[in-house]
């Protein structure tokens, strides 16, 4: 756990030393669970956002893009059943005076039952080796029937609690022997209801204004626009509409940097289809989403699905792709079959028909919604944290490399004068002006070429581009790729080419 911690420290530090993110508002202290994305951080965002848009919606004929506004009519999050149901369960140590997700609290304490039926799992694994089958080992190992039956009686009764009774989630808090996870103390406050909606108000007096909300989620937008995107685009059942966008929730418990903050960002596609068909896209789209993260190579060890068994009071099935983050596995992504129910409400509380015709059936319907939905901040810290690297080298010496997928890394190619003389600053200036209409390229002249590498390298850079005093005789540069450090010898009218190879879209998208 300590190495957890320390590789989770390192992550936060880089971050901010190397500009890609910073507290919000650090000369006033800062503001709790807030953060700016710094110069290379929004170079990073920005990448990710295009990676993302250009699979959804440059890709698929049928997935058109939208930018609804932030502000919403506020009978919107009626309808949606925030305003009455959007909440967490929070509970407070007397003590120490922290405030936890009573749910969170409870969950991890079933995670730790896990990780000890997965030590079982791991041990016998290495006794048996190739002979060992881990299904008939998960059913008859007494120790690993036990931890697992426990835990699924307790998120059972946890489901129960929060449906029927929060007292019961107190009880089964106390019963057992949860304590405080920083000071130890099990001195618990009864369990509340706190709404995470941020509230804000329109208009010009006071008097006469209009209590609206911040919203929570991007995907209201897409539903009310849903009738609208298909008449003017002439869409067809089956087909999505994808939106990135900022979404605020109050989060009292906002904790693990980016992981959970209260002004993040979404990427969201809804796809409508015909009821009785959601479950063949659902599956579809489960199939598809991880195939998009793991053309990254982040490794696919690093991800795994996670199917609800409760459900949202929407759904009938959902399931998460959850990412190993220095912290563990956490969800990442959100695949839903979200039913009618969005349709249907916004049709209740609006009074407006939001129906498809379907010309083959020859028959209004109100429309079946699967929705994928992903986490721009979470997606820049799985990336980020599982790319920041420390290496020993053959030499003995060690280096600190952000080995960033080459199509997301903010800066493509920094090129660095030998030495700041005899022409070949202008030489890398020129190299720069051809470059930089294609990609996002950088000029390092400051101190000696090595420390200039390891600069580059903890930035991200895929490549560095060496002008030397053999440019002057046979307009040729070295080219430095940043996972190997391997060093090549090419012309620069190749290094065009040879950039486009490694960070190209398309490339990397080819993997899916």
């Amino acid at each position: 756990m300590a190495k957890q911690e320390d590789i989770f420290k390192n992550v936060v530090s880089h971050a901010k030393e190397y500009g890609f993110i910073f507290p919000s508002s650090e000369v006033y202290d800062g503001l709790s669970a807030v953060y700016d994305y710094a110069q290379n951080g929004v170079e990073l965002k920005k990448n990710i956002r295009e990676y993302w848009w250009k699979s959804m919606v440059q890709m698929n004929e049928n997935i058109v893009g939208l930018d609804a506004a932030i502000l919403m009519h506020p009978t919107t999050w009626k309808a949606s059943g925030h305003v009455d149901a959007f909440n967490d369960p929070l509970i407070d140590n007397k003590d120490s005076k922290k405030r936890y997700r009573a749910d969170t609290l409870v969950e991890d304490y079933c995670k730790k039952l896990e990780d000890k039926a997965d030590k079982e799992i791991d041990k016998a694994r290495a006794r048996f080796g190739d002979a060992f089958n881990k299904e008939e080992f998960i059913t008859t190992n007494a120790r690993v029937v036990e931890y697992l039956a426990k835990k699924k009686e307790i998120l059972s009764r946890l489901a129960k609690g929060m449906t029927d009774d929060l007292q019961d989630v107190k009880a089964l808090i106390e019963e057992l022997g949860i304590a405080d996870p920083e000071t130890g103390s099990k001195n618990w406050t009864d369990v509340k209801q706190f709404n995470l909606m941020f509230g804000t108000k329109l208009g010009a007096s006071a008097e006469n204004a209009m209590d609206l909300y911040l919203r929570p989620e991007t995907a209201q937008g897409i539903f009310v626009n849903f009738l609208n995107v298909q008449k003017s685009g002439r869409m067809k059942v089956p087909f999505g509409i994808a939106q990135t966008g900022k979404a605020f929730r109050n989060e009292i418990v906002a904790r693990q940097f980016i992981f959970r903050m209260r002004e993040f960002e979404q990427m969201e596609m809804q796809f409508f289809v015909r009821p009785g068909e959601e479950m063949k896209s659902y599956e579809y789209w489960k199939e598809t989403r991880l195939k998009w993260h793991l053309s990254l190579g982040l490794g696919k060890e690093n991800y795994r699905f996670h199917d609800h068994e409760k459900l949202a009071h929407y759904a009938n099935a959902a399931a998460d792709i959850e990412f190993n983050f220095p912290f563990g596995f956490k969800e990442l992504e959100g695949i839903h079959s979200r039913t009618d129910f969005d349709l249907k409400a916004h049709e209740e509380y609006s009074g407006r028909k939001l129906q498809y015709f379907d010309p083959e059936l020859n028959e209004n319907y109100v429309p079946y919604v699967v929705e994928t939905s992903v986490g721009l901040d979470r997606m820049f810290l799985a990336v980020f944290a599982t790319s920041l690297q420390e290496e020993t080298l053959e030499d003995g010496s060690t280096r600190t490399v952000l080995k960033l997928p080459a199509v997301l890394a903010p800066t493509k190619a920094a090129v660095l004068p030998l030495v700041k003389k005899d022409g070949l600053p202008e030489i890398s200036r020129k190299i720069i002006e051809d470059l930089k209409w294609d990609f996002n390229v950088a000029y390092d002249e400051k101190d000696a070429v090595g420390r200039r590498y390891r600069r580059q390298d903890a930035l991200g850079t895929p490549f560095c581009i060496t002008v030397d005093h053999q440019t002057l005789e046979d307009e040729t540069v070295t080219i430095r790729h940043r996972d190997t450090m391997k060093q090549d010898r090419v012309k620069i009218t190749e290094l065009r080419a040879i950039i486009e190879n490694e960070v190209s879209m398309k490339n990397w998208l080819m993997k899916m």
